[in-house]
């Protein structure tokens, strides 16, 4: 080993190399965010009831861009598009379209809303922007028969439920909010606030006046229980 100013000049030897190689996507980035964000996506929808394989949740990046390509297309894109069906109500389904990274105006929409219209079994739209929507597009969507509801892609990248830093949320069942609002004899607007712009609150899909249960656990204060009310 020689010395070199203050330092050291290691020589790294080329199973060091081969190591560090394994951690360092030589791929393109654009494809590595859509594989992160669909991983998210149907991290969600399971969350909220549908059927997912796990084995497409566990798909590695290299099987992803096996399976869908290489480089960021309008093909890849294509082939992203899926459904899922609701566990209690298999009938209903919930299509999640990829957009390109073109803003998002009238005519992109109308154009969207019209494969829709051909597929009446799936009212409920996900879809994922790589770009902003204008106005004119989200009036459109807001007025179509559809539930459509947008996550922009560099919101997908990390499944904010796992985060470490942000505490447990659990949605309190009918039943259980009635229990607690007749224990703390409140009524539901009593309770702390939850917007529903929300990122947990889209996550879920939650409603006004829905109540999540929060669970603060911190090493020296223990578990803290605290609960949020959608509004």
């Amino acid at each position: 080993m020689a010395r070199s100013g203050l330092g050291y000049n290691a020589e790294v030897s080329e199973s060091s190399k081969h190591c560090v190689a394994k951690f360092i996507d030589t791929g393109s980035a654009e494809t590595h965010r859509l594989y992160l964000a669909r991983r998210t996506v149907l991290e969600m929808l399971k969350d909220r009831g549908c059927s997912v394989e796990q084995s497409e949740i566990d798909m590695s990046l290299a099987e992803f861009r096996t399976r869908f390509g290489e480089v960021a297309s309008q093909d890849l894109l294509d082939r992203l598009r899926f459904s899922v069906p609701s566990i209690s109500r298999p009938s209903e389904e919930v299509l999640v379209v990829f957009c390109g990274t073109d803003e998002i105006r009238k005519q992109a929409m109308s154009t969207i809303l019209f494969q829709l219209t051909h597929d009446s079994s799936r009212p409920r739209v996900i879809l994922v922007l790589q770009s902003k929507m204008n106005f004119h597009a989200q009036k459109l969507a807001a007025e179509s028969s559809f539930q459509i509801e947008t996550f922009h892609i560099t919101d997908l990248l990390v499944n904010i439920t796992k985060h470490k830093m942000l505490p447990k949320h659990e949605i309190v069942s009918d039943e259980e909010q009635q229990r607690l609002l007749n224990k703390l004899d409140v009524q539901p607007s009593q309770i702390p606030r939850m917007l529903v712009t929300d990122p947990i609150v889209k996550y879920y899909r939650l409603e006004k006046g829905q109540i999540l249960k929060v669970t603060y656990d911190g090493p020296s204060t223990g578990a803290i229980v605290t609960y949020r009310c959608v509004m």
